[in-house]
């Protein structure tokens, strides 16, 4: 594999050395780690724990994706970013943030939307993508430009007071040749317009998206080395309030239009005339 032909500087022993002991990380995993490329869509509440995350584990590149700009009622759970930010593109004031943490870490920044016309040569150039994002249309269109890309989806959504995340892999079969599901098995449809409020009406507390986004960084980690047990079929969910986590269980859906027994989707043309994507 290349990333063993990338080892790791003296400076890196000493800087990943909490993690160089876990026997299912080591330096193999580490240098693992070094070579991956993730993408992260939205450096917002979500994006910013895992960003910060990521970073400091050593993902070797992180491309971030937001067209949107620092505001300061973001400060209160965007993380990644600052006061003195306010004002700047996410994708730069992310960018500055992780370079201070780890400047061993490269930032590609991809400040536009995602789109159908740009997804598939934007996903495509990672290995693994993270959907922090927070709108339905950018959700299908990262799940369905992930399944042709062939890319992992570690996805994440938070609530005011709660949050879930789950893995996607659906370009793949399981052991008996059953099709993996996709976010299309675990919500068929978006909701009506008007039934979701956005987070400027609903209101959250900001420490929701940093458990959520630290929980989403761990699942990048597994997925990119292959430990542990994945999310992939499970949905794990937190409620704050209640302080408890659970998870359930879902399957593929043969009915569905993507990676079902008679798909009905064959490239992304079919969200061109639906997109009407919000700052992610």
């Amino acid at each position: 594999m290349a990333y063993i032909s990338i080892m790791l500087t003296t400076e890196e022993i000493e800087r990943y050395k909490r993690q160089l002991v876990l026997k299912e990380i080591g330096g193999e995993g580490q240098q693992r780690l070094k070579h991956a490329r993730v993408l992260v869509v939205g450096a917002g509440g979500l994006g910013s724990p895992l960003m910060l995350y990521l970073a400091a584990a050593g993902i070797g590149t992180i491309g971030i994706i937001d067209d949107d700009r620092v505001s300061i009622d973001n400060l209160q759970r965007q993380v990644l970013h600052d006061t003195v930010s306010v004002g700047e593109p996410k994708t730069e004031s992310a960018a500055v943030t992780i370079a201070r943490l780890n400047p061993n870490v490269e930032t590609h920044l991809h400040t536009t939307r995602l789109t159908p016309e740009n997804a598939l040569d934007i996903i495509g150039d990672y290995d693994l993508v993270a959907d922090g994002s927070d709108n339905f249309p950018t959700r299908y269109l990262v799940n369905d430009a992930c399944y042709f890309a062939k890319r992992p989806l570690v996805f994440a959504a938070v609530g005011p007071f709660d949050g879930h995340l789950t893995t996607f892999r659906s370009f793949e079969n399981d052991a008996a040749g059953v099709p993996r599901p996709s976010y299309r098995c675990l919500f068929p449809e978006p909701p009506p317009d008007g039934t979701v409020p956005p987070c400027s009406e609903a209101g959250i507390l900001g420490a929701v998206a940093g458990v959520i986004g630290c929980l989403q960084a761990v699942e990048v980690v597994k997925e990119r080395l292959g430990i542990g047990e994945s999310l992939v079929g499970r949905l794990l969910l937190y409620d704050a309030l209640q302080t408890r986590f659970s998870t359930v269980t879902y399957a593929w859906d043969p009915e569905n239009p993507l990676n079902g027994r008679n798909p009905r989707f064959s490239d992304l043309s079919h969200h061109r005339n639906t997109m009407a994507i919000a700052g992610a």
